[in-house]
């Protein structure tokens, strides 16, 4: 049996995020030594895995 990687695949997609935001993320990266794409996934993955399904 041979070693087999998986591949992800990845699509591009524009959002608009206000400046605001953005300058708060881009610290966050700066002190944990990350890219902003690598955060946004992070947030993205846990609301999505934490939200409320109850309204």
């Amino acid at each position: 049996m041979g070693f087999k990687i998986e591949k992800e695949e990845y699509v591009n997609r524009t959002f608009r995020i206000s400046k605001k935001l953005v300058e708060e993320m881009e610290i966050i990266c700066n002190e944990k030594n990350i890219s902003l794409n690598k955060l946004v996934v992070k947030c993205i993955e846990y609301a999505l895995k934490n939200l409320d399904d109850t309204e």
